[in-house]
């Protein structure tokens, strides 16, 4: 059933099925289709939906010197160690704690299998996933809250280390922005680890960490391994992003399904499978919300023919629920 949900996820009928020779390694841009242009849409939506609900984790009374960190372009100056340049000739920003940070780090899921667009959807699952994202990052930012991201596959990542300040939210579109959809977690187990490890050292007790994926085609262990994340007081939330074709399987009759990840291909009647694919599909979901609750997370569900704005607001929710 795993290699059936493989290629029956992103599969397109026999008759429209073209010959590739493009592989998930080689990379696969953005279909941005309807969604584009990313910054604008990221602000209307993050202004439509919520501001200011708490203070900044840098302000108050209890902050505390927590250690340096090099400097990266868009990092706030009001933070940054002049005595570190003068002395040891290196660019350094002051980092501070206190009891609770509210920072947001977003953990994008870039592999291969997010660049599917079926014929009537807006948007490629990354383009969605990259809007909402960004308008959280919006929200947390107009809270004075910094934001860090960090990616499973793709190519041309770039990680940033949480930040704030009048230039993190471009950092943090830009790198959206660049993705290219590429790479197949499953068959690199290490994938979920080199995505995960740097949040893990970096984010502090009270952080929210927000995983957007379509959960299709990751490590058996890739659950395991974000759950994980939620300790010393951390908030977890996945979104899940489908394609509406995916969510209904509406094709008919005898197809040929390719997996956009590895080289799996299956022909069926698509009649016959529609039960037990959408059964599988609830499986997904019910794991990952039933073990995400018992952590006091949250699990989001959405496909890309829904209004992001609703998305954005289902996370919001979500992450006034999660206990820490």
């Amino acid at each position: 059933m795993r290699e059936l949900l493989r290629g029956i996820s992103h599969a397109e009928q026999m008759a429209d099925l073209r010959p590739s020779t493009k592989s998930a390694s080689d990379g696969i841009p953005i279909d941005w289709g309807s969604i584009g242009p990313l910054r604008l849409r990221a602000r209307h939506l993050a202004d439509g939906v919520y501001a200011g609900a708490h203070r900044s984790a840098r302000k108050g009374a209890g902050v505390e010197f927590g250690g340096h960190r090099p400097y990266v372009p868009g990092d706030d100056l009001r933070f940054f160690d002049r005595r570190a340049l003068l002395r040891h000739d290196r660019m350094m920003i002051r980092e501070f704690e206190t009891e609770t940070d509210r920072a947001l780090w977003l953990c994008v899921d870039a592999t291969a299998s997010m660049a599917y667009r079926s014929a009537k959807a807006p948007a490629a699952k990354l383009a969605y996933g990259a809007l909402v994202g960004a308008a959280l990052a919006r929200v947390a930012l107009s809270s004075g809250d910094p934001v860090g991201l960090g990616w499973v596959g793709g190519r041309g990542a770039m990680a940033l280390p949480a930040m704030g300040g009048g230039e993190a939210f471009d950092r943090v579109v830009g790198a959206l922005e660049s993705i290219t959809a590429a790479g197949d977690a499953k068959a690199e187990e290490a994938a979920m680890e080199r995505a995960l490890s740097p949040i893990a050292r970096r984010a502090k007790r009270g952080s929210i960490i927000v995983f957007i994926s379509d959960l299709v085609d990751l490590p058996e262990q890739a659950l395991q391994a974000f759950t994980a994340l939620g300790t010393n007081g951390r908030k977890l939330v996945v979104v899940r992003v489908l394609d509406p074709m995916e969510v209904s399987f509406g094709f008919t009759g005898n197809v040929r399904l390719r997996a956009m990840e590895g080289n799996a291909v299956v022909e069926t009647n698509a009649d016959e499978v529609r039960a037990t694919y959408q059964a599988r599909l609830h499986a997904i979901a019910d794991r990952y919300a039933e073990e995400l609750t018992r952590r006091g997370g949250r699990f989001v569900d959405t496909s890309t023919d829904k209004p992001a704005d609703e998305a954005v607001r289902a996370v919001v929710r979500a992450v006034s629920e999660a206990r820490a």
